[in-house]
């Protein structure tokens, strides 16, 4: 498969998803899901309560990204403007010296079990240490499963924390769970073994539950550009000089908080929409990510450096637990629509999609901040959705919002202006 697809935007909605259909070799069931409403009302019930109906999403692909030497088609679902474009023109750039590689460190997840009113806190720790080997055993034996396919908790570990309500012991149950998210497995085993922490400290269990903060399921992305593929034309600006203005742009967001929440957050602008067109839980990553950056001072999850070959070095790490199999993928049939367009075989190499991807939406919006402005690829869109708003035929949208793009004048009474003229 080749994920380079020229002149795909150009092409109408019902092309598009029959080139996608053909390049991923889709099923009929996935092409059909694509085509229509993703959750009915029977599936949406089991899915939320109070339910009354369902919210719709675009779903796009972002073309050109080649991950770990595979070509790959992403199917994104968010609705803010330019960022499909952002990432697959971010991914042209990586593309040229070999696309994006990744790493994960393992599907690892951390369920916590607080006990207060401990006594005697530091001894009551080693006596939880001692008896690990049977902890271990007990919560294995709530997901045999889980077991039975390699994963289960690994080992258990044990803080004496000082709070505003004084000394707790926390012990951390450390839990391979496989392709799974997780969640129900890790808090499943929290839940049996809080009797046992409880006759252990002499204290009172109260929290067991799953830790968001999955520093042990870390994923990696990283990738080179040539400086000739940042030149911007229209500012005059070298590919050295854009190289050099990133890294810049990237030194800013690690040494000031208030930059680096808006960096990050065009990192997430990305992963969130692979985790809601995958029907993953981007709550969850979004607080891992952003604790993840948090830990030594907020700062940036991505690296920018200029290499020995004056190349642009681009990197970044971060906590993604998703799973490809459980949870509510299998509820949303576009959602497993997605999952076949993506072809991933693990939990691993999803979440090392996802950094790959987070890292291009970086890439892709540093570039255009420290060149010709993050407005001009935003407002050709933005441009689009008012022209829509104001009324404007299909067959003219085009029109009016270049020409409301070429007057600086992008706003509703210009396209309402412009619509009069154009079909009077």
């Amino acid at each position: 498969m080749d994920s380079r697809i020229s002149g795909f935007y150009k092409l109408s909605v019902e092309d598009r998803r029959e080139t996608i259909a053909e390049l991923a070799d889709l099923s009929e069931e996935a092409v059909e899901a694509l085509g229509g409403v993703g959750l009915d009302d029977v599936r949406a019930d089991t899915v939320s309560e109070n339910v009354i109906g369902t919210l719709e999403y675009p779903l796009s692909v972002a073309t050109n990204f080649r991950i770990d030497g595979e070509d790959t088609l992403v199917p994104m679902a968010v609705e803010e403007t330019s960022v499909v474009a952002a990432a697959s023109y971010a991914a042209r750039m990586a593309r040229e010296e070999g696309g994006f590689r990744t790493d994960v460190s393992g599907p690892i997840m951390i369920a916590q079990i607080q006990a207060v009113d401990v006594d005697d806190p530091h001894a009551a720790k080693m006596r939880i240490l001692q008896a690990e080997d049977d902890l271990i055993e007990l919560a294995n034996e709530q997901d045999p499963v889980l077991v039975k396919f390699g994963g289960g908790c690994e080992s258990v570990e044990v803080r004496v924390i000082d709070t505003p309500r004084g000394e707790m012991v926390v012990s951390h149950l450390i839990v391979n769970v496989q392709d799974a998210m997780g969640g129900n497995a890790v808090n499943s085993m929290a839940e049996a073994l809080a009797p046992e922490i409880e006759d252990l400290t002499g204290g009172d269990v109260e929290l067991r539950i799953l830790s968001n903060l999955a520093d042990r399921r870390l994923a990696r992305a990283t990738c080179r550009v040539p400086p000739e593929m940042l030149a911007d034309d229209d500012s005059d600006l070298t590919g050295e000089e854009v190289r050099d203005r990133i890294v810049d742009a990237w030194a800013f967001a690690e040494g000031d908080p208030y930059r680096a929440a808006t960096h990050n957050k065009g990192i997430m602008n990305g992963i969130d929409a692979v985790t809601t067109a995958t029907f993953n839980d981007w709550r969850a990553i979004e607080a891992g990510a952003h604790t993840y950056a948090a830990m030594g001072g907020y700062d940036s999850l991505t690296t920018y450096e200029v290499d020995a070959d004056g190349y642009l070095s681009c990197a970044i790490e971060l906590p993604i637990q998703v799973g490809t199999v459980g949870g509510a993928t299998q509820l949303q049939p576009v959602a497993g629509a997605a999952m076949e367009i993506l072809d991933v075989d693990s939990a691993d190499e999803l979440a090392g999609v996802f950094a790959a991807v987070g890292l291009a939406q970086n890439l892709a919006a540093l570039r255009a901040l420290t060149s010709e402005g993050i407005q001009q690829g935003h407002m050709s869109l933005h441009a689009k959705n008012i022209a829509i708003q104001a009324g404007a035929p299909g067959e003219i949208v085009d029109e009016v919002a270049e020409r409301m793009v070429e007057e600086d004048a992008v706003r509703q009474d210009r396209a309402e202006e412009l619509i009069d003229e154009l079909t009077s």
